[in-house]
């Protein structure tokens, strides 16, 4: 009887478990069919709490009819559709919202979401909308609208979603960020998808969905317009982006990859880029390749939107080809012409690195130094973005070196390592020749510019060296160690005369120089110079009327420009300077010819661009008729001003005058000049015996 009884029950409980079981699944059934409308309250409040921020979910569209309502479905993956979403902006904030979508479809697999879950890049099977507004805010204290959840200055180290399939029929973004001083508006218009896969068959609950699936299905590939305008550093901006292709950023395999046509023309204030190329990866720049050409006021214009550190130029133009792997930019430059320089060059840029790095050759048959002289402060710069002066002066009113600042902070953004070689390297002046060919390597790293293995040719003979700029302080730390052997004077100096008349000097110059500064401009470093300058010149030769006229010789000097000048034998010369805060004393200055022997002593302050020199000539040889007296240099850089010292030449013309009230004849006495040989040769043994020491110390040596 029991058996017969637990048997009748069995049945029931199988029936009372089917039924709930149909029930459940009728139940399922019934909220996959209306979407489970009744959801959006609960993912409105998780996504607000998860955000910190009120997001807003419309249950119906305004046009309230049943295929506008808010749905969601579980079965076969997530698929969500939504009027309108919208994600509220922070209370600081004037923006309406932050982001504002309507008619949004998002389908995503449930593999992918674990996958997320785990750490792993979100890939999101398909993201359509018809319309979407950002307002995208950023004040200067570093608060900005997409700052979300209950801790927004916490990093996240998730990596952004990749899509199968995206699609925005329209969208437009304005954004404002004070710290870059950025101020745009763009328009965006967006269809993503691949001719491979085919849609979902819409049903009619999802009827919404019918126009993005067959459009993305019905697309070739991917087109992709952007119109920017706006502000950049209070400068106008504009921006036209035309892309198209397949599958940009979908999670493929790299050799399923497709390019995507790309065609970019900007404008920042007085800058222009114009690019024509294709990337497999469009939002990252991954695979990117194409021809660009680039002009503007400066290349500073261009290397600080970038992030990159580029000298303040004149007006420049380039072209040639850049391309983009995996944080890696590769430029090649065909041709870039800043102001009258002719360059090319090959550089990498690695942004993958902590700190960027800039690296490769830069070459090119001509250089010249007035195109990079707002770099170092020798003329007036131009805005970075514009060729409007900018109001700091590169001068002093009454000073000749440039006093504009060192940009210190544009050190500090990235290192490089650069192998430099041009064909020519002009100097800026007429009277120096150029620098053929110029080989250095300039490296920037620690925020510290070196430019080492320095060697080119100058007038027959080399300049080797190394000079560095340390800018991780406040001030600007300057070194500087040069050596130049046998530079033949008359091929650097030009010094073309008339009648045929031999070069103001000639010979070859030899010498070294050790020196250290510090400031924020070029002025103050040379202003702080300390150190040592030694020069010497052997094999040359001097104007023979320059050495009678800096000794009053009248005489001689009559006959000299009588018969015409000549060039007179250098036997020695020797400079020897000391600098102490930017004050040169020489340690010893003479230079002794065949007729004469000239001293120079005194000072020459870079600080105060103030001169106080003293040249004292003393003759070799018999002169009837000279004016024995020092000659000084005084005043200014910019005013210099030439004298005799009074004193001994009042007492040479006082004697003159007293023996002429005795006998006109005893008159011409006091300006004869008989010359010292004896004082002479020692002098001249002196200052050759000083030229056999090649670096040692020089003793102090009194002027005559």
């Amino acid at each position: 009887m029991n058996e017969i009884a637990e048997r009748k029950k069995h049945p029931r409980g199988l029936m009372l478990a089917a039924s709930v079981l149909l029930v459940l699944i009728a139940l399922i059934a019934l909220g996959e069919w209306l979407g489970w409308p009744f959801l959006a309250g609960p993912l409105e409040r998780m996504l607000s709490n998860k955000l910190d921020r009120r997001v807003t979910i419309s249950a119906e569209a305004d046009s309230n009819t049943s295929d506008e309502k808010f749905r969601v479905r579980f079965i076969g993956g997530l698929s969500l559709y939504a009027p309108q979403f919208e994600i509220a902006a922070p209370a600081w904030s004037t923006t309406p919202h932050l982001l504002l979508a309507s008619k949004v479809v998002l389908k995503l697999r449930y593999v992918d979401l674990w996958h997320a879950y785990k750490g792993q890049q979100l890939r999101v099977r398909s993201l359509r909308a018809d319309m979407l507004d950002g307002q995208f805010e950023r004040l200067a204290d570093g608060r900005a609208t997409w700052q979300l959840g209950a801790d927004p200055t916490a990093e996240t180290t998730q990596p952004l979603p990749v899509f199968d399939h995206l699609q925005v029929k329209q969208a437009t973004v304005n954004y404002q960020d004070a710290p870059f001083m950025i101020d745009a508006q763009g328009r965006l218009s967006l269809l993503a998808g691949t001719s491979k896969s085919a849609s979902p068959q819409p049903t009619a609950a999802a009827s919404s969905a019918v126009t993005v699936e067959s459009q993305a299905e019905i697309s070739p590939g991917t087109i992709v317009q952007a119109n920017v305008t706006g502000k950049y550093r209070n400068l106008p901006l504009k921006i036209d982006l035309d892309a198209s292709g397949e599958l940009p950023w979908a999670t493929q395999e790299a050799n399923q990859k497709i390019p995507v046509q790309i065609n970019l023309d900007a404008t920042i204030g007085d800058a222009s880029l114009i690019f024509k190329g294709n990337a497999t990866d469009a939002l990252n720049f991954n695979g990117l390749k194409g021809d660009f050409s680039v002009q503007g006021p400066s290349l500073a214009a261009v290397g600080r939107p970038l992030g990159m550190t580029l000298p303040t130029t004149r007006t420049f133009r380039t072209h040639g080809i850049v391309s983009k792997q995996e944080g890696v930019w590769h430029v090649v430059v065909d041709d870039a012409t800043v102001g009258g320089s002719k360059l090319n060059g090959d550089f990498t840029y690695e942004t993958a690195r902590k700190i960027p790095l800039l690296s490769g050759q830069l070459k090119g048959p001509r250089l010249l130094l007035v195109d990079l002289g707002p770099a170092i402060g020798t003329t007036p710069a131009t805005n970075e973005l514009s060729a409007a002066p900018v109001t700091t002066p590169a001068k002093k009113k009454g000073k000749v070196l440039p006093s504009r600042p060192f940009d210190l902070a544009s050190l500090r953004v990235m290192d490089a390592d650069v192998m430099i070689n041009i064909g020519s390297v002009d100097l800026n002046t007429t009277l120096l020749e150029p620098l053929r060919p110029l080989h250095a390597r300039l490296q920037l790293k620690d925020s510290v510019l070196t430019l080492s293995d320095l060697d080119t040719h100058v007038g027959d003979g080399s300049l080797k060296g190394e000079v560095s700029l340390d800018g991780r302080g406040s001030e600007a730390l300057w070194n500087t160690n040069l050596h130049w052997e046998q530079v033949r004077l008359e091929r650097w100096i030009h010094q073309e005369r008339n009648n045929g008349s031999p070069p103001y000097v000639t010979g070859r110059l030899s010498g070294t120089t050790t020196l250290k500064g510090r400031g924020r401009s070029t002025a103050e470093i040379l202003g702080s110079l300390q150190g040592r300058f030694r020069t010497e010149l052997r094999k040359g030769s001097v104007s023979h009327l320059a050495i009678e006229l800096a000794g009053l010789d009248l005489a001689e000097s009559l006959g000299v420009l009588l018969k015409g000048d000549d060039a007179l034998p250098v036997e020695c010369a020797v400079a020897d300077l000391n600098a102490t805060k930017g004050l040169f004393h020489p340690r010893l200055l003479v230079v002794d010819t065949t007729a004469s022997t000239v001293w120079v002593d005194g000072s020459v302050s870079l600080a105060t661009e103030a001169l106080d020199l003293r040249a004292v000539v003393s003759p070799k040889d018999f002169s009837l008729l000279a004016l024995r007296t020092p000659l000084r240099v005084r005043g200014t850089f910019a005013e210099p001003k030439i004298s005799l010292e009074k004193k001994p030449l009042a007492r040479q013309l006082a004697g003159a005058l007293l023996l002429s009230l005795v006998n006109p004849l005893a008159a011409w006495l006091p300006l004869v000049d008989r010359g010292d040989i004896k004082t002479a040769k020692r002098d001249a043994a002196g200052c050759l015996a000083l030229m056999q020491r090649t670096k040692g110390s020089l003793p102090a040596t009194q002027t005559p």
